[in-house]
């Protein structure tokens, strides 16, 4: 996710004022890369070490790397401010053929799935992976266009021989989550990591000790607060993703790594199931 999305994204839960120095950040970005971390503070009314944890909370070392995101995004902005007529870009326009639709699409999945493995902790991925093939029981929560993501990843797992459940209703969800227990898993997909039923379901599961790990593109979000594991997911959306395309594609990444390396850690088992029911399946059409 670009630096300044995220900074907006991020602002409703900052403190007071953190919320100055990103209302400064996003009102005057190039100013912003001038200025060290004195006069910055100077210009917000804050202390030096408020920009640094500000920085730090951002998910950098320092205001150093802060700005350089910052410029990087800016000189990236400028580029397709210049190419905008020729270049394709995100916003898909009322006039765009099919031909070019297709080719916006296909370089915004591009850009979802390569900055969304960019972003992955390896490390976590791994405990993530033990934890799902150690449970009892999986539960994954999702609600519209999550909620499809959420029923594939379910489909997949029960293939694989991990006893997963994915109800889209969100009522059937909580009252699910209560029946969870310590050695249990609830993976939950929420973009915003903000939506009420989620974070009712996982609240509840967390109650029962169950293991929450969140897929989200909000690592600041309540969700991701309360989770044990967070997986971020990248996506560029506006008003042309009504039915979260480019979240959805993120999703798919992450969800998608998850099935390969427990179907990698798995194989003997996994390959004896999916060969089981597909002579099952096939033997419906005679």
């Amino acid at each position: 996710m670009a630096i300044l999305t995220k900074i907006s994204w991020a602002r409703s839960e900052l403190a007071t004022n953190q919320q100055y120095i990103a209302d400064f950040i996003l009102a005057q970005p190039e100013m912003t890369v001038t200025l060290s971390s004195q006069a910055l503070a100077e210009r917000v009314g804050v202390s030096q070490s408020a920009i640094v944890k500000f920085s730090q909370k951002m998910g950098f070392k320092g205001f150093p790397a802060l700005k350089m995101a910052i410029s990087e995004e800016i000189g990236r902005n400028r580029v397709l401010a210049v190419n905008q007529q020729n270049a394709l870009h995100n916003r898909i326009e009322t006039h765009d053929s099919l031909l070019v639709i297709s080719q916006k699409l296909a370089q915004e999945k591009q850009s979802s799935i390569a900055e969304t493995t960019r972003r992955l902790d390896f490390e976590q991925v791994a405990h993530i992976v033990a934890c799902l093939d150690s449970a009892r029981c999986i539960q994954v929560a999702g609600i519209g266009g999550s909620g499809l993501t959420a029923k594939d990843l379910a489909y997949k797992l029960q293939k694989i021989g991990l006893m997963t459940l994915a109800e889209a209703d969100h009522h059937v969800q909580i009252a699910f989550s209560q029946t969870l227990t310590e050695k249990d898993v609830l993976v939950v997909l929420s973009f915003s990591g903000k939506r009420r039923d989620m974070l009712v379901t996982a609240a509840t599961a967390k109650k029962q000790n169950a293991t929450l790990i969140a897929i989200t593109g909000n690592r600041l979000s309540p969700l991701a607060k309360m989770a044990d594991y967070v997986l971020e997911t990248v996506a560029e959306e506006n008003e042309w993703r009504s039915s979260s395309i480019s979240s959805r594609t993120a999703q798919n990444t992450v969800t998608d790594l998850l099935f390969m390396a427990l179907l990698q850690r798995r194989e003997e088992q996994a390959r004896q199931l999916v060969n089981n029911a597909r002579t099952m399946i096939n033997s419906l059409d005679g």
